[in-house]
């Protein structure tokens, strides 16, 4: 009967149009949206040829990188987590959350200066890449999620709501604390 019952709720949801764009509180949508634009800034970055160019890009990224991983952390990875039991999946993206986490303080902490700086923010890009591949791919985190029961436009309302919140706290972009581990990835725009 409980397997009926799910069976129902995923035909039902697949039944029902899904919309793309800026408005839509889909989660994925949302959390590809974060994606798409943290990519463009990595372009912008690598051809950008002032320092002060390149320090703001840097800036935007990590920013909006540590947004979107709290959000991802706090609200989408717990929810996926018990939707699907998907453990290794989920573990994998917290592990990388970790190393980008690292990169990102010590992007933070230097500038164009630094002789080390061009490097640290290829690195994290590299890394980025590689993150979002893993959770966009054929069957990686967001397709299971989208096979699972997750209800994805009210977690959506949620990312989108704690995603303006952090983004309101930061103001000028100084990074919040409120992550669980050092200083919180957090993707917003």
């Amino acid at each position: 009967m409980a397997k009926a019952r799910k069976t129902a709720r995923k035909s039902a949801r697949r039944a029902q149009p899904r919309t793309r764009g800026a408005a839509s509180t889909d989660a994925i949508a949302l959390l590809k949206a974060d994606h798409r634009q943290v990519e463009e800034w990595f372009e912008q970055f690598e051809s950008a040829r002032s320092d002060s160019r390149q320090q703001e890009l840097a800036q935007k990224i990590c920013q909006a990188l540590k947004v979107h991983t709290e959000i991802e952390e706090e609200i989408f990875y717990p929810a996926f987590l018990e939707a699907t039991d998907e453990e290794d999946i989920h573990h994998e993206a917290e592990v990388e959350h970790d190393g980008a986490k690292k990169l990102i303080a010590q992007i933070e902490g230097s500038g164009p200066d630094d002789d080390y700086f061009h490097a640290k923010v290829t690195v994290l890009s590299e890394m980025i890449k590689h993150h979002v591949q893993e959770e966009e791919k054929r069957d990686g985190m967001f397709a299971k999620a989208r096979q699972s029961d997750m209800d994805l436009e009210a977690l959506g309302g949620q990312l989108a709501a704690r995603k303006a919140e952090l983004m309101s706290e930061s103001g000028s972009g100084a990074p919040s604390r409120r992550s669980r581990q050092e200083p919180g990835m957090q993707l917003g725009r």
